[in-house]
């Protein structure tokens, strides 16, 4: 299992919101190119990115940043946020991210998401963005009827790369990861789980790696390393060593 820092871009800058909330927004950084070196240089072997204002408006608005980031880094960058259509898919690819994560689109769109998978097979990551078990869309701002569960078992036939789980309620707000949930989903659909939202530090981490053989292959923290609460580094050496491993 891997540690994924995150970046989350508003207005070409690093920020984090609580909850998914837009009004409720901190700024971490003027420039999200020297976070991702930062992050790099602290022994990340991923990037996780989020176009806010793209998840938004539907369609990218921070391709400048995530160009810059790309550039800055030699570790691989996965990138969601208002990615609905292939010419889009093609577009962010093109700018060096590894994998594209597609989230209201595999809800209200599955035949693009489905054609995304066909034609870039283990490069379209599921992103599902959950409250009380419930998909929601549109950058967080409407939850659906649809269950998480239900929403990843439609795609079990495509040659996704993974899911990124997240639970609304938890993100931002270092509160605990929703272990029981993510280990359920993975369980459920037989699809690589990368748990996402409520990371408060070294025993999220914990409870993740003994989840593991569930299928939980990395987890994305995002303000709990901002506010120094979990050390990347430390992290990473901690789920490199395994189970048992520094105990």
């Amino acid at each position: 299992m891997i540690v994924i820092p995150a970046i989350d871009l508003q207005d070409g800058r690093c920020v984090r919101l609580a909850q998914g909330d837009f009004r409720r927004v901190t700024v971490y950084s003027e420039d999200p190119a020297s976070v991702a070196r930062q992050w790099q240089e602290q022994g990340a072997e991923r990037l996780h990115v989020v176009d806010l204002d793209g998840a938004r408006a539907g369609s990218p608005r921070n391709r400048d940043a995530v160009r810059a980031i790309v550039a800055a880094i030699d570790i691989p960058v996965e990138l969601g946020g208002g990615i609905r259509d292939l010419k889009t898919v093609a577009e962010c690819l093109e700018l060096g991210v590894h994998w594209v994560i597609l989230g209201t689109a595999a809800l209200r769109n599955p035949e693009f998401a489905r054609e995304s998978c066909r034609t870039f097979p283990e490069r379209i990551i599921l992103g599902v963005d959950a409250r009380e078990g419930l998909v929601s869309v549109q950058g967080w701002t409407e939850t659906t009827a649809h269950s998480a569960v239900d929403l990843v078992r439609s795609y079990a036939d495509c040659p996704l790369a993974a899911v990124v789980y997240t639970d609304i309620k938890r993100d931002g707000m270092e509160t605990g990861v929703n272990v029981e949930a993510t280990r359920a989903l993975a369980e459920a659909t037989g699809v690589p789980v990368i748990a996402s939202g409520g990371v408060s530090g070294m025993a999220d981490i914990e409870k993740l790696m003994e989840a593991a053989s569930s299928g939980i292959v990395g987890v994305i923290a995002g303000r709990a390393l901002y506010t120094g609460a979990l050390s990347l580094a430390a992290a990473v050496r901690r789920t490199k060593a395994g189970l048992g491993g520094g105990r």
